[in-house]
């Protein structure tokens, strides 16, 4: 046993905690502070695990149409996409790599007309970068051929022309012909062959997928591409793996990975879960320092104990670790209950919050308003063991004060009138 806590003293201290006191209303508090802390660690809990839930499914959307990384030119088109491919694919971390055109380009269908972000794709080796085949609404990738001049658009951006599969659409590029009747835009019609959604606005209203060739010719980059694709077998190794490949290829040649495409948006989340964390451990905070009440309390229905127990030899750092390890114990019970509470309930959010809704006929995240419909959830167990960590400490130091006060009673003073 370490010597900070001896035997007697933890015995007793067990023994004031669940002994029945006089006073009724010192154990109410006492019940009433280990409930707060136990239902501010499971709120914690909980809410980080749903908003780690929601991070987790806008990362697999984003990147289910963006990259882990990519590999182009500066300022020009990628001239040998298989070079570049073919390095990227000696790093032991790629697990995929895939080649696209790009550019922006209207779309006109009869008075509506729309800007879009063109990908040109190779069908055969988009699924191992992208899940985009994965989201497809009605057709398919092998839709798009070569020389057929065939599109698939995102479900926002095909709503907002009003086209349905086998409808036709001109492509205009800011490209533009000489002839002799002067400037021209180069404009070409594309037959829509699918709509895919992938459930993030920016996509499904801003991007429109071809084949790859008609790509190029559409933006005259004859064999070039705009660069290529990379999948990861860890996304997070995503800066490190750029950094790496950037080395290999060479200063002719750029590499960027997800994290930069999408800091702002990500640094957002990040920020937003920090706020959260302060926030919700406020709550936390507030039920530990009830032991301070809680203690103080006990302090002064047990007196003439302390007088009692100081006179049969104990010293003030006996009487200090005594009332220590009653609010510890305090702090210790409400955060356990609170951990355990806390991580079922974010393992079954995803259950209990259908639940609800179909027993009081609410819908808290209509499908009609947000693109995630339900309540993701994901426990992370670091998060919980630092919520824990967090909840017992504070607990802890609230049980300084009382206990110090505890240890300064003098006997004489605490049994004149007893």
């Amino acid at each position: 046993m370490p010597r900070m806590f001896r035997p007697l003293e933890i015995w007793i201290g067990l023994r004031y905690t669940g002994a029945k006191r006089r006073n009724h209303f010192i154990s109410f508090i006492s019940l009433i502070s280990m409930l707060g802390i136990a239902l501010g660690v499971a709120a914690l809990i909980t809410v980080l695990s749903v908003m780690n839930g929601f991070e987790q499914e806008l990362r697999s959307r984003i990147l289910g149409m963006a990259s882990h990384a990519s590999i182009s030119g500066y300022r020009q088109p990628l001239q040998d996409w298989r070079r570049a491919a073919g390095l990227a694919m000696r790093h032991p971390e790629v697990v995929g790599v895939a080649p696209y055109v790009q550019g922006e380009v209207m779309l006109t269908r009869g008075q509506k007309v729309s800007g879009a972000l063109v990908r040109g794709i190779l069908p055969d080796r988009e699924p191992a970068v992208s899940t985009v085949g994965e989201h497809l609404q009605s057709g398919s990738l092998a839709d798009l051929q070569a020389g057929e001049y065939r599109i698939i658009l995102g479900s926002e951006l095909a709503w907002s022309l009003g086209v349905r599969v086998g409808d036709s659409v001109t492509v205009i590029t800011p490209q533009a012909n000489f002839s002799p009747a002067g400037i021209l835009p180069r404009l070409r019609r594309f037959r829509v062959t699918g709509i895919f959604e992938v459930g993030m606005y920016e996509y499904d209203r801003g991007v429109a997928l071809v084949h790859m060739q008609d790509a190029a010719r559409l933006f005259k980059l004859g064999d070039a591409v705009t660069g290529v694709r990379l999948r990861l077998a860890d996304l997070f190794q995503a800066p490190r793996v750029a950094r790496e490949l950037a080395r290999q290829v060479g200063n002719d040649l750029r590499v960027e990975d997800w994290t930069r495409q999408h800091a702002n948006f990500f640094r957002a989340v990040q920020t937003e879960k920090r706020v959260m964390f302060v926030i919700l451990t406020l709550i936390v905070a507030v039920a530990a320092f009830n032991i301070v009440s809680t203690l103080v309390m006990v302090v002064t229905d047990k007196r003439a104990d302390i007088a009692i127990l100081r006179t049969l030899g104990a010293t003030p750092g006996v009487i200090l670790r005594i009332f220590m390890i009653q609010g510890a114990l305090i702090g210790i019970l409400g955060t356990a209950l609170g951990l355990a509470g806390g991580v079922a309930l974010a393992m079954n959010v995803e259950t209990i919050v259908p639940a609800i809704e179909q027993a009081f006929g609410v819908q808290f995240m209509p499908a009609d308003v947000y693109y995630i419909s339900d309540l993701p959830s994901e426990v992370h167990w670091p998060d919980v063991w630092q919520i824990g960590t967090v909840a017992f400490l504070l607990s802890f130091i609230a049980t300084l004060y009382p206990a110090w006060r505890a240890s300064r009673t003098q006997p004489a003073e605490a049994l004149r009138y007893e």
